[in-house]
């Protein structure tokens, strides 16, 4: 893993933390704290599920000094969250939220999925006005995919379920788009909402290039030069740590090509947009007649329109 300084955000997450419990938690930030500098004024934040919420474990969770929380509520729709196999409905969800609140989290994320196939019969519309009523600080959205070695699909080789069509998930998002802002979000990334000064530091540090450390399996480290990722298993993640041999399962370095790249990419995902070279001018330009970018001066800004094709322009400004 890289050598880093000072911490400015902690993420506990791509799994769920919450089922460590209130001792957990705190165990996993005093080790953190024992082995690096934190400042004091550190984003931290923990992918919660809203069954694993209650009022002891929320007033744990903030005493060891988490001040964000990601909420996994993914609909409010009780039949597609038991289509997902999720254990909690959607009067859970909204007591965890509360919860949450009275604990005194000024900073929480609700999570949800949109895209999903026809025949669940979910409201998209309902789901948002119900997310939004709630009044949170930050909305993610997650359109469903469909991977090969899952249950789903499995179903989805089979036929017994579709996922949605292109149209679908253009018409879901941008319903999305219109329906938080006129809320008050600000759609500042490509899959994020957050409420003035809510943007998550964590995720936007990702999109500007800063330095990380993963720990977990599978987990990504990036030093500013190269990329490292940890073995996927969790028992040959452990089997490693317990022998003190390193998790990591394989280094890239970045090209130049490769940082060009991600710098555009990177750029174009979020609202602070990409500043463009005259050679770019051309498509950019093209970009704002279709409606799928604003120009101010030389730093082109993606509409919601235009990041519906945010694969197919970045790869246009950078050949790849």
């Amino acid at each position: 893993a890289p050598a880093i300084g000072e911490l400015d955000t902690i993420y506990l997450g791509g799994g769920t933390p919450s089922r460590l419990g209130g001792q957990g938690i705190v165990r996993v930030l005093d080790l953190i704290r024992e082995t690096v500098p934190v400042d004091p004024g550190a984003e931290i934040t923990i992918e919660v599920n809203p069954d694993d919420v209650t009022v002891e474990l929320a007033q744990q969770w903030k005493s060891a000094g988490v001040n964000r929380i990601s909420l996994g509520v993914q609909s409010f729709d009780d039949a597609t969250l038991q289509w997902m196999h999720r254990v909690h409905d959607s009067s859970t969800a909204r007591a965890a939220f509360n919860t949450l609140r009275t604990a005194g989290f000024e900073n929480i994320s609700v999570d949800l999925i949109f895209a999903l196939p026809d025949s669940l019969s979910r409201l998209w519309q309902s789901d948002l006005a119900k997310a939004i009523e709630l009044n949170p600080d930050h909305i993610s959205l997650y359109g469903l995919t469909i991977e090969s070695a899952t249950p789903l699909g499995r179903w989805s080789a089979a036929g017994s379920v579709s996922a949605a069509d292109e149209e679908k998930y253009a018409a879901e998002f941008l319903l999305a788009d219109r329906a938080a802002v006129a809320a008050g979000f600000e759609h500042y990334e490509v899959s994020n909402f957050a409420k003035p000064g809510k943007n998550s530091r964590h995720n936007s540090a990702y999109w500007t290039g800063a330095r990380y450390v993963g720990l977990g399996p599978s987990a990504h480290s990036f030093d500013g030069n190269a990329r490292s990722w940890n073995v996927a298993p969790y028992a040959e993640w452990v089997a490693r740590l317990g022998r003190g041999e390193s998790p990591v399962e394989d280094t890239e370095v970045l090209t130049e090509s490769n940082r060009q790249a991600e710098k555009v990419y990177l750029g174009l995902r979020t609202r602070g947009g990409l500043s463009v070279a005259d050679t770019d001018r051309e498509s950019a330009n093209r970009w704002s007649e279709n409606g799928w970018a604003e120009i101010d001066g030389d730093v082109v800004r993606l509409t919601s329109e235009g990041w519906l094709r945010l694969d197919s322009l970045a790869a246009a400004l950078t050949g790849i």
